[in-house]
């Protein structure tokens, strides 16, 4: 049973302790952020700084300028000075004796679709969601696809966790939301979630300014005078326009791992997912059922109450034989219930075990990270 922990390298870069610290909590992995969205997060432990205001997304390995076409990501400049803050933080960990992998953020960058609007998701209202680049887009493909080669090429490490390999839609969390107040269905905003940018609308295959009008209409129906959309973007514009959606999306997703996992190196490609297409986010929205080419592992999230994290590792180990990870939180309101959850999520299927987030944890945390891994094999 492989225990891992998420972590930000400004965990690591500049606290000469941190690295025994998280192998003091038991497990053998950390997974690292070697590209990444804006962030604020505290950091109780480092020596130089408390709280770190990642303002961008950012590469955290070192920037080859020579290999960047069009959209190229920008370097941090935040927590410690040092050009290759990935490489020093997975040094740091291996000297540690821990096993490194890389938490590769491609399509979340308001920076860059700030930018370049024209390469970022467009709803059918024609409003650019600026944090979301589209993968559709040749350019955002080009990019990811030089992320992971890149990462590939210079670092010696086992595997790649692959978040935001799709769309992100509708839902962020960078600015100060003032969406709640109008009582948006999930269906409303998965409508207003689907991309209809030139690259979606050339590869979906559908009259898109007829889907764009009909979104339109639903969704200030709901707006506007409180008739729900639905359950299911199948109930709200009709199964065959809800199928060429998924399969548009899963012909892009597949594609963007297929020429990942093509890329020269030994390295396994663990995909954040969740087993539903009409899904759009970090995790991909995707049928586990069939999905190919299968990535090494499927990443599972499971931050909600035990009951539906359990059932979603079962139901997914039901319709794949590819390796389940939990990605357990471990932020939580009853850190106290971590050890009987992981328990639980292994015995439902799941494989291995990443607990987020081990830089983020408190000292009650950490204890019950400590004792999940002592509790469950």
């Amino acid at each position: 049973m492989r225990h891992g922990a998420f972590a930000y390298t400004w965990d690591l870069v500049g606290d000469p302790s941190a690295a025994a610290r998280f192998a003091a909590l038991g497990i053998d992995t950390v997974t690292v952020q070697a590209a990444y969205h804006s962030v604020r997060a505290t950091t109780a432990w480092h020596p130089a700084h408390r709280v770190v205001h990642a303002e961008h997304a950012a590469a955290y390995f070192r920037i080859r300028p020579e290999r960047w076409r069009g959209l190229r990501p920008l370097a941090p400049a935040w927590g410690v000075d040092d050009e290759d803050h990935f490489g020093t933080a997975t040094a740091a960990l291996a000297a540690a004796g821990l096993r490194s992998e890389a938490w590769v953020v491609l399509t979340h960058s308001s920076v860059l679709g700030r930018s370049a609007p024209e390469l970022a998701v467009r709803n059918a209202y024609g409003e650019v969601f600026s944090h979301a680049l589209c993968p559709a887009q040749p350019a955002v493909q080009d990019y990811a696809l030089t992320i992971v080669q890149e990462i590939c090429e210079q670092y010696d490490v086992p595997a790649l966790v692959l978040e935001a390999c799709g769309w992100l839609g509708f839902e962020h969390a960078s600015q100060h939301e003032k969406t709640s107040g109008a009582d948006l269905s999930t269906c409303a905003r998965d409508l207003l979630s689907i991309c209809l940018c030139p690259a979606c609308a050339a590869r979906l295959t559908l009259d898109v300014p007829r889907l764009a009008a009909d979104i339109r209409t639903i969704v200030d129906r709901e707006l506007q005078q409180g008739i729900r959309a639905g359950a299911t973007l199948a109930d709200a514009l009709g199964t065959e326009r809800a199928d060429a959606i998924y399969q548009h999306r899963r012909d892009v997703i597949t594609g963007l791992v297929r020429e990942a996992g093509a890329l020269p190196g030994e390295r396994d490609l663990l995909l954040m997912a969740t087993d539903d297409p009409q899904v759009t986010g970090p995790d991909v929205g995707v049928e586990l059922a069939g999905f190919a080419p299968a990535p090494a592992a499927f990443v599972l999230k499971c931050w909600d109450d035990e009951e539906s994290a359990i059932a979603r590792v079962k139901a997914a180990a039901a319709r794949t034989d590819v390796r389940l990870v939990a990605n357990v939180n471990a932020l939580g309101e009853r850190p106290e219930e971590l050890s009987a959850l992981a328990a639980g999520l292994v015995a439902a299927g799941a494989s291995e075990l990443r607990y987020y987030h081990a830089g983020l944890a408190s000292p009650a945390r950490q204890e019950a990270i400590r004792l999940a891994v002592q509790e469950v094999s």
